[in-house]
């Protein structure tokens, strides 16, 4: 099958990569589109090691579940983590936090940017018939920012700043909108701002900030140390920051302030798919608008390199079109 594979530090769209053959408990799925993300491109320089399809991303249909043959035909998504289900960080926490965890297209398990993936049963989310594949196709990244909800209760008095207006601020964005809370999103660049504003979210340049420490909470989605440095100013004393973006590098953190001033610091990953899809089928949350190119998979080096290009939006990769679906 033709596949996107990284190995050692090369990148290359194999025209022969192994088709996958499901396991006990796996599903064969055929990927209708998958979508770039961040942590994609932070892979593609040194994020993780090893060898294989990359991307996480997608809405696929199952063509074969010897274990669960009621998925086949079906239109779904897959939460992307896999656990070994029997150590403690499986049985406490879910296998976001298994130590021996796999993870589809970044450790250890090939990925989406391919014709076809092998996902367990258990992963998966089936895809409601109206909902559109480019709708659907961002149910991983919307369950990511719904997250921020999951971990922090919002209320709408909370004085709120999101930290980078790219593809996922502009998600954590309209979830935080949906709470009611006093929003203010921080951007680099005039182009989120229409989209900002056309929803009411007030919309600011760090330039332009010259108050320190009055919000509750602040989500940092820049993934820069400027970012983290300016939800540190940004943050009142018992306040919140939740990071949402993997940092590349190291950062330099005065842990005495944040003991100081009793600074609530949360990681924040992968969320609830089934709210995420729930949210996408009442069009609460509006995606289309943030795609900004889709690619046929024999142009997948092309639209990474689209991708990587500072303040683009969702690019997408369609390794098989599905004309006879919505």
């Amino acid at each position: 099958m033709r596949a996107v594979v990284r190995a050692l530090g090369q990148l290359r769209l194999e025209s022969d990569w192994l088709r996958p053959v499901p396991g006990p408990g796996e599903a064969l799925v055929r990927v209708l589109l998958a979508g770039v993300c961040a942590t994609d491109l932070a892979m593609l320089q040194g994020y993780a090691d090893g060898v294989g399809v990359l991307g996480h991303e997608f809405v696929g249909l199952v063509e074969q579940a010897d274990s669960a043959p009621d998925w086949v035909g079906c239109r779904v998504v897959a939460e992307i983590t896999v656990g070994c289900g029997v150590c403690a960080g499986c049985q406490q926490t879910g296998p976001g936090h298994c130590g021996q965890r796999r993870v589809l297209g970044i450790r250890q398990r090939d990925g989406v940017f391919a014709e076809w993936v092998v996902v367990p049963v258990a992963n998966l989310h089936r895809v409601p018939v109206t909902m559109a594949d480019r709708v659907a196709v961002f149910v991983e990244p919307l369950a990511a920012a719904l997250e921020v909800v999951q971990q922090r209760h919002v209320r709408p008095t909370d004085r709120v700043v999101v930290l980078g207006a790219g593809k996922l601020g502009l998600l954590v964005a309209q979830v935080l909108a949906l709470t009611g809370c006093v929003l203010t999103v921080v951007v680099r660049e005039a182009r989120p701002r229409p989209f900002l504003e056309a929803r009411n979210i007030l919309v600011e340049r760090a330039s332009g900030l010259t108050e320190w420490g009055w919000a509750d909470l602040v989500v940092e989605c820049s993934g820069t140390p400027e970012g983290w440095h300016l939800a540190r100013r940004l943050v009142r004393p018992r306040g919140s920051i939740v990071l949402k973006s993997a940092y590349l590098s190291p950062v330099a953190v005065d842990l005495a302030a944040l003991v100081v001033d009793e600074i609530t610091l949360t990681g924040s990953r992968c969320g609830p798919f089934a709210a995420a899809l729930r949210l996408l089928e009442r069009r609460l949350v509006d995606v289309e608008p943030l795609i900004q190119a889709v690619y046929p998979l024999e142009q997948a080096l092309e639209a990474l390199q689209h991708a990587a290009v500072p303040g683009t939006l969702k690019i997408l990769i369609e390794p098989c079109a599905s004309s006879a679906l919505p």
